[in-house]
């Protein structure tokens, strides 16, 4: 039977993910709660499936943004695979020597080999702006799972798919033959090629928690409760109110033309200061070209929505939005996924 790329990329229902970026501290526990999880085999060392970057930064793989492919008006973007330097990250340290060499601290932990020139995490806290007025905030990026997903149309041999009951986009890996169309095709390339076993590898979303009723490893591990997980039609779910009735979640980079199904609270900052060192009300520290330049022209709405919504609490009024984003108990960040993986039983 011949089955269709329409076919392959069609789901009744889709999860989602919404990140408040208000919230993450970079302490880097989602990424490498993924890692301990999924990428411990031969071929996967470098491979960091969720990544936490410094927003302004150039990402990973470095400069990820300049790499093209998605969609635009509708047509293929052309796009180019990273490479494995782009990537960094997977090094080996002379930990024998450190840890056993009876050097002591005349001798300290660095890469063997030849010297890296990026990594995951590279430009960490760097930043932009100048002082007083610097800025950064945190960026988790995985698989967004997209609606439209350019990978799965890219690959000449039907190895990926969305599945039907949650729009998880998934691939198989004895019809993979590393062609790596699916990671060219990528506009933010979150595939990885396993060098060792010759095929592409991604974010699957934890399906197998997902199925059983449990978070996916990077929500359910975070410590600032900043991370809810649900189907977009769940409509008494965070994730519907936040993405589809507040429109305060916002996808990153929506020009790609993928629909991905990773969603963002945009980052407030402080107030900048004057030369003098008063308060600058009027003129954001994060300047708004640049939200715009990751998230569209709809951050100004989700922005202004928080806006009013803090202000109407900070004037002793309540606000529903508010109270989600809190998250007074942990639970209700997750909707349907909220069981303990602890008590369950895993083949």
């Amino acid at each position: 039977m011949v089955i269709s790329k329409e076919d392959l990329m069609k789901s009744e229902r889709q999860a989602a993910m919404v990140f408040d970026l208000n919230k993450c501290i970079g302490c880097q526990t989602c990424s490498v709660a993924c890692k301990v999880l999924w990428t411990r085999e031969d071929g996967m060392d470098y491979q960091w499936w969720c990544t936490v970057n410094t927003q302004p930064g150039r990402g990973a793989p470095k400069d990820w943004e300049q790499m093209g492919g998605g969609y635009r008006d509708g047509v293929p973007n052309p796009g180019i695979i990273p490479t494995r330097e782009e990537c960094g990250g997977g090094w080996d340290f002379n930990y024998d020597e450190v840890f056993y060499g009876g050097k002591g601290r005349s001798v300290h932990l660095h890469p063997i080999g030849e010297a890296p020139t990026w990594g995951p995490n590279w430009d960490e806290d760097q930043g932009g702006g100048e002082y007083p007025n610097s800025f950064f905030f945190y960026l988790p990026r995985l698989c967004n799972h997209c609606t439209r997903p350019v990978c799965v149309e890219a690959c000449p041999r039907n190895a990926m798919y969305k599945r039907n009951e949650d729009g998880v986009v998934l691939r198989d890996e004895t019809r993979c033959r590393g062609y790596r169309f699916c990671l060219e095709a990528c506009p933010y390339k979150k595939i990885y090629f396993n060098y060792a076993k010759k095929i592409s590898q991604h974010c699957i979303f934890c399906f197998p928690r997902i199925e059983k009723g449990v978070a996916p490893a990077c929500a359910r591990q975070c410590p600032g409760r900043l991370v809810f997980v649900g189907f977009l039609d769940d409509v008494d779910g965070p994730i519907h109110k936040l993405v589809r009735e507040w429109e305060v979640a916002i996808p990153l980079h929506p020009e790609y033309g993928t629909g991905p199904n990773v969603f963002y609270i945009p980052p407030l900052a402080p107030y900048r200061l004057n030369e003098d060192g008063s308060i600058d009300e009027t003129t954001p520290r994060i300047p708004t070209e640049y939200l715009e330049k990751l998230f569209g022209p709809r951050v100004n709405k989700a922005l202004d929505t928080l806006k009013a919504e803090m202000a109407k609490t900070k004037n002793g009024g309540k606000s529903d939005l508010m109270n989600m984003l809190i998250v007074y108990h942990w639970h209700e960040l997750f909707g349907p996924f909220t069981k303990d993986p602890a008590e369950l039983t895993w083949k």
